[in-house]
C-alpha cells in the first residue's frame, strides 16, 4: 500500500483502510475489556456466596463444639487456623483491588481499564520487584504454606495439600518461547488493569474454594472416622443376668459405638436424674441399691443435645438380685492347710446369703470378729472337716463342707546372733551372742523362745546351758578354742511364746567358726 508513487485518490483510499482497521481493533479491544469486567462481576458474586457458605460452616462447627467439645474442639482449632489464613489473605487482596480501582473514575466502566500502568509501577521498578511486589508474593506464600502446614497433621488431606501447592505456586514460569520468567512478571506485567483486577478476583475465588474444600474434607474425614467399624465394640447382651447350672445360655451380640468423647447432657434412671459426676466421657456410671431378691428392672433415658433439639434414647434392662447359691466359699486366708499350735484365720461364707444366716462347725473352729471370719485351732489327727450351712431368704436350707489337712509347725532352725548354718564370728562376739531359733518360710509370725542348748568346743567336753546366753562354764571352754575351730551349738530346746504346751520339733544346730 505504501510502495510506489500513489495518486491523491489512492492515498485517501489507503488512509481510509487504516482508519477502518484501527476502528475494528478498537472495537475488539473494548469487547475484550468488557468481557473481563463481566467475568470479574460473576467471580465477585460467586465469592460472596462462598463466603456465606464458609461462615455458615464455621457457625455450625461452633455449635457442635458447644454440644460435644471433646469431639469437635480439635477440628474447630484446625478450621480456625484455615479460616484465619484465608481471611487475612482475602483482606490483603481486597485492599490491593481498592488501590487498583481508585485510579479510575467509574470502577464499572471496564472499557477504560485498558492500561497496565498501575501494577507495573506498583509492583516493579524496571526489571526488579519493588517491596510492594515482594509483599504480594509473600502473602501468597504465607497462605499456601500455612494451609499446607495445617493439613500436614492429617494424612487423608495430602491430595488437597498438593493441590494447594500447585494452585498457589509462585515459581518462575516458562513462556511459549521456552524462556523462564518470574511468576509476577509473567502474570501481571503489562496487562490491562481490568485483566489484572479479574485475576485478583480469581485469586480470591481460589482462596474461598480452598477454604471450602479443606473445611468440608475435615468434617467428612471426622464423620468417616466416626462411622468406622473400628469404633464399635461387640457387646454380649444376655436374656437375663443369671443362669443356673443345667440351663442354656441365651442372649444376643450387638454392636455398640465406643465413643470416649460423647457425654450425655442428662441421664434419668428409675425416675431419678443422675448427678453430673456419673456422666463421664463415653460412659455413664450407675450406682443404686440393688433391692430385694428377685428380678429387677432398670428404666430411664439418655438425653443428648443436637442442634436446637433434645434427643432422648430410652434405657431398659433387667438384673437379678441374689441368684440361688449352690456352693459355699471356704478358704484359709494364709495357706491351703491348717497348722497345729497356731490360730489359723479363715473366711467362710455362702454366696448370696448374709453372714448372720450362715453357720460353720468343726473341732477347734470358733467365730472371729468381722463378716465371715473364723479361727481354727486344730487338735490331734491329720484332717479336719468344716461343715457349713445357710438359710435362703425363702427359708430353704443349703449346706456344703470342705476338708483341710492338719500339719505340725515345721522344724525351727538354730541361730547365733540371728545367723544360721555355719557362721564366722570372733571369739568375743560369740561370748556375748544370743542363741535363738526361727521358722524358715513359715506363713505365720510365730515368736519362738529358746530355753536351753549345748555348746561343744573342739578338745573340750560339751557344756549344757539354760537360757539364751553362754554361762561362765561355756565361756571358759570357748576361750580354749583356736582360730579356725568350729564350735557346735546343738540340742537347742525351744517353745512357742504363750503356748508352752505345744512341743516344737527339735531345733537344727548351728556351727560357729572362730575367726581370731
Amino acid at each position: 500500500m505504501a510502495g510506489g508513487k500513489l495518486s491523491a485518490r489512492q492515498k485517501m483510499i489507503n488512509l481510509m483502510y487504516l482508519v477502518f482497521i484501527a476502528m475494528l481493533a478498537l472495537n475488539m479491544s473494548k469487547e475484550v475489556l468488557s468481557a473481563f469486567g463481566l467475568m470479574n462481576e460473576k467471580l465477585t458474586e460467586s465469592n460472596e456466596a462462598a463466603t456465606q457458605r464458609n461462615e455458615a460452616f464455621m457457625q455450625g462447627l461452633a455449635e457442635k463444639v458447644e454440644e460435644q467439645p471433646a469431639k469437635y474442639q480439635p477440628l474447630k482449632m484446625q478450621a480456625d487456623q484455615i479460616s484465619t489464613l484465608a481471611n487475612d489473605f482475602n483482606s490483603y487482596i481486597v485492599d490491593l483491588k481498592g488501590k487498583m480501582t481508585a485510579t479510575v473514575e467509574d470502577p464499572k466502566d471496564y472499557e477504560i481499564m485498558d492500561k497496565g500502568d498501575f501494577l507495573d509501577e506498583y509492583f516493579f521498578i524496571g526489571e526488579k520487584l519493588k517491596p510492594e511486589g515482594q509483599k504480594f508474593i509473600d502473602e501468597i506464600s504465607k497462605f499456601r504454606d500455612g494451609v499446607v502446614a495445617v493439613l500436614a497433621t492429617n494424612p487423608d488431606m495430602a491430595s488437597i495439600a498438593e493441590d494447594v501447592k500447585k494452585k498457589f505456586a509462585t515459581d518462575p514460569v516458562t513462556n511459549r518461547d521456552g524462556n523462564k520468567i518470574d511468576w509476577l512478571d509473567y502474570h501481571y506485567k503489562g496487562f490491562p488493569l481490568v485483566a489484572s483486577l479479574t485475576k485478583m478476583t480469581q485469586l480470591q475465588a481460589d482462596v474461598k474454594t480452598t477454604e471450602s474444600e479443606v473445611l468440608s474434607s475435615m468434617l467428612a474425614g471426622k464423620l468417616k472416622v466416626e462411622a468406622s467399624l473400628t469404633n464399635f465394640d461387640a457387646i454380649v447382651v444376655p436374656d437375663k443376668t443369671a443362669f443356673f447350672s443345667g440351663e442354656n445360655f441365651t442372649g444376643r451380640i450387638i454392636l455398640g459405638k465406643n465413643d470416649k468423647t460423647l457425654k450425655a447432657n442428662k441421664v434419668i434412671i428409675n425416675g431419678t436424674e443422675l448427678p453430673d459426676s456419673s456422666m463421664q466421657a463415653g460412659q455413664t456410671l450407675l450406682k443404686f441399691p440393688a433391692g430385694a431378691v428377685g428380678e429387677r428392672e432398670i428404666e430411664g433415658e439418655f438425653q443428648f443435645k443436637e442442634g436446637d433439639s433434645i434427643i432422648s434414647i430410652p434405657v431398659k434392662s433387667t438384673y437379678a438380685v441374689v441368684p440361688k447359691p449352690n456352693s459355699a466359699t471356704i478358704s484359709a486366708d494364709k495357706m491351703n492347710v491348717v497348722y497345729r499350735g497356731v490360730t489359723n484365720p479363715m473366711t467362710i461364707s455362702f454366696a448370696g446369703i448374709s453372714d448372720n444366716n450362715v453357720s460353720a462347725s468343726a473341732p477347734g473352729l470358733s467365730k472371729g470378729s468381722g463378716v465371715g471370719k473364723y479361727n481354727m485351732n486344730p487338735g490331734s489327727g491329720r484332717e479336719v472337716t468344716i461343715n457349713v450351712s445357710g438359710t435362703l431368704p425363702d427359708g430353704q436350707k443349703v449346706s456344703d463342707k470342705a476338708t483341710f489337712r492338719i500339719k505340725d509347725i515345721p522344724k525351727p532352725t538354730g541361730t547365733v546372733s540371728g545367723q544360721d548354718g555355719i557362721v564366722n564370728l570372733p571369739r568375743n562376739s560369740v561370748e556375748i551372742s544370743t542363741i535363738g531359733a526361727k521358722l524358715e518360710d513359715f506363713d505365720f509370725e510365730l515368736p519362738i523362745q529358746v530355753t536351753s542348748f549345748k555348746i561343744k568346743v573342739p578338745g573340750q567336753p560339751s557344756v549344757s546351758v539354760n537360757g539364751t546366753k553362754l554361762n561362765s562354764q561355756a565361756k571358759n571352754a570357748l576361750r580354749k578354742a583356736r582360730r579356725g575351730d568350729q564350735v557346735s551349738i546343738f540340742d537347742i530346746k525351744a517353745q512357742i511364746q504363750g503356748n508352752s504346751s505345744y512341743k516344737l520339733k527339735g531345733v537344727s544346730p548351728v556351727v560357729v567358726e572362730i575367726t581370731n
